[in-house]
């Protein structure tokens, strides 16, 4: 763990180093740019100029010729400190240097780091010389627009993105890495496969789900809800809108209004479209009056909220203003709590792993400084949720601090097929809404006491879920969840009646399935199949007719002749029914 720290603090000396780099041989081409700021980034580093023109990706060769140059002269990077005065004439004529200058707090250091030609203002590190550089182990990326310090009423500024590495093979395989998440883009695949859409024209960061991606949104929807009846949970449906009160009293207007849409005011009264699905399942739990002998209640919900995500926040699916929520909430007593949490993680690992995620960590996050609530019932939770982790032998960091101001959580984080971490369940104690809705139930001694509520979600929302899988399967889905399981393929037209009789006996068997009865030649059929990532294809022709047979292209190249057709059929079921990958 030590040497991976180390690393990590190398590569970013070496990324930060490389930013001021690229700020040098920026000024060479544009002596009159203005500079903003340049820091080290998650594999790589970006540095924010005001140019006196728009650049183009041919203009990235030059800069990085001139990187090149520089990186081999040899250049130490030296730190001085200096005062505001002599900083700000270091800086003269440069506007966003100079209000950086004014923004740092009195009493703080003010440093300068210089390379011989280029002086910035920073608190580094760097490494010692352009010596530790190395020109075959970086590469300039991309061009984009940001607004200076972020905010939409400032100058838009042109940044400029790089990656650095310790030597060029690191380059080389980060490089393949960015080409495997590009081939798996989901919104990529979303168009080639005809899943889903997303129409700006028509309101943005809303889902449009085309019939091949509602069919594997069923499919999800299907085995979630089985699996809840199984593991002791009742569904409810609630409203998507609520009276302004609602919100009110749950806290939502006062620290999520701008996450939340406009209200609409209806018969004298304000509504809001919800952001969250908790006060609405409280309401149905103050419906009557509560007893521990009810307790625990499990209640679940897919239901759909908007959030008013900003307009450069959204990124396809992982990011948008309409999703379902994969939302339960469970009531319970104190002395229920340990037992229903280890059933929630045991519940949550058990989803995840029957989509095929295998490497997932836990994440604790503990009280904050500004909290609510008892502070010993927060230690009882925080213990709660750590003994669950552990009796699950899963393995966990802890967030101190991290918290959300009304209770401690468990975030599990999966890893996809090509090493990407991804937030997915979470386990949230709330000690704020009980007693804001001021809910109740009676105990065995006769008193009126407070619930502890549990926010529970598996798969987070179905939308983004769904984006995760597109992404870990490269659209190559479990026969499980290919939204065509199986498509039958005629040698030819002689073949179609007896093709349509196949087609229906697997439907009837309860196969999504399709048959081809184009006119295009029996190559070119079995190629627009696979290029639709179909996990099995029929081949039907004079043989598999007379002998009630099939022949068997599968996704993945492998071929089956002369297969009796009721074996094929409990072949596939039992792949279906084990949620494997072909």
């Amino acid at each position: 763990m030590a040497k991976q720290e180390a690393g990590d603090e190398k590569l970013a000396k070496i990324r930060h180093s490389m930013a001021h780099v690229m700020a040098e041989a920026v000024l060479e081409m544009f002596p009159s740019a203005q500079i903003a700021i340049g820091p080290s980034i998650e594999n790589g580093f970006y540095y924010d100029f005001d140019l006196p023109r728009a650049l183009v990706s041919d203009d990235l060769e030059e800069i990085s010729t001139r990187m090149k140059n520089i990186i081999s002269e040899d250049k130490k990077f030296v730190r001085t400190v200096v005062s505001r005065e002599e900083a700000k004439a270091v800086f003269a004529g440069q506007t966003y240097k100079l209000e950086l200058i004014d923004a740092i707090p009195e009493g703080d250091e003010v440093s300068l780091y210089n390379q011989g030609g280029f002086t910035d203002l920073c608190r580094g590190p760097h490494v010692e010389s352009t010596k530790e550089l190395r020109g075959d182990s970086f590469k300039l990326m991309s061009i984009a627009g940001a607004y200076w310090r972020g905010k939409e009423t400032n100058p838009m500024l042109t940044r400029i993105y790089g990656t650095a590495w310790a030597n060029a093979k690191d380059l080389r395989l980060y490089l393949q890495h960015l080409e495997d998440v590009e081939k798996r883009d989901h919104r990529k695949l979303g168009k080639e496969l005809d899943l889903f859409s997303l129409h700006e024209e028509a309101g943005p960061g809303l889902v449009y789900w085309h019939p091949m991606g509602a069919r594997v949104r069923l499919a999800i929807e299907d085995f979630w809800r089985k699996e809840h009846y199984t593991n002791g949970y009742e569904m409810v449906y609630t409203p998507h809108v609520g009276k302004s009160w609602l919100w009110e009293t749950s806290g939502h207007l006062d620290f999520y209004k701008e996450g939340m849409y406009p209200k609409m005011e209806m018969d004298k009264s304000d509504y809001y479209v919800k952001p969250m699905n908790c006060p609405f399942h409280i309401m149905i739990y103050k419906n009557s009056k509560r007893s521990y002998r009810d307790l625990p209640f499990r209640w679940a919900e897919l239901g759909t909220v908007y959030r008013y995500e900003k307009a450069g926040a959204m990124h396809g699916l992982m990011r948008v203003r309409g999703f379902t929520q994969d939302d339960a909430h469970l009531f319970v007593t104190p002395e229920q709590m340990d037992e229903e949490i280890k059933e929630v993680l045991r519940f949550s690992l058990h989803m995840l792993h029957s989509f095929g995620f295998q490497e997932i960590k836990a994440y604790l996050s503990t009280r904050p400084e500004k909290a609510v609530g008892d502070p010993s019932r927060w230690d009882d939770a925080t213990e709660a949720l750590r003994k669950a982790i552990v009796a699950e032998g899963l393995s966990y960091e802890v967030d101190e601090g991290g918290g959300a101001f009304y209770g401690p959580k468990i975030d599990l984080k999966i890893k996809d097929a090509i090493g990407r971490e991804w937030q997915l369940s979470t386990v949230q104690f709330d000690f704020n809404l009980p007693e804001r809705f001021h809910m109740t139930f009676v105990d065995r001694d006769g008193v009126e006491k407070q619930p502890y509520m549990i926010h529970r979600a598996l798969l987070g929302s179905i939308e983004r879920f769904f984006g995760v899988l597109v992404e870990h399967y490269a659209g190559a889905f479990p026969p499980w969840l290919a939204p065509e399981q199986i498509r039958v393929i005629p040698v030819g037209e002689t073949f179609f009646d007896y093709a349509k009789k196949v087609e229906a006996r697997l439907r009837s068997e309860g196969f999504r399935v399709s048959c081809d009865l184009g006119d295009d030649r029996m190559n070119a059929k079995i190629r627009s199949a696979q290029q639709m990532k179909i996990p099995y294809m029929m081949i039907i022709g004079e043989r598999e007719e007379q002998n009630d047979q099939v022949s068997v292209r599968y996704r993945n190249g492998k071929q089956d002749n002369g297969l009796a057709t009721e074996a094929f059929i409990a072949a596939v079921k039992a792949k279906v029914a084990s949620r494997e990958q072909l």
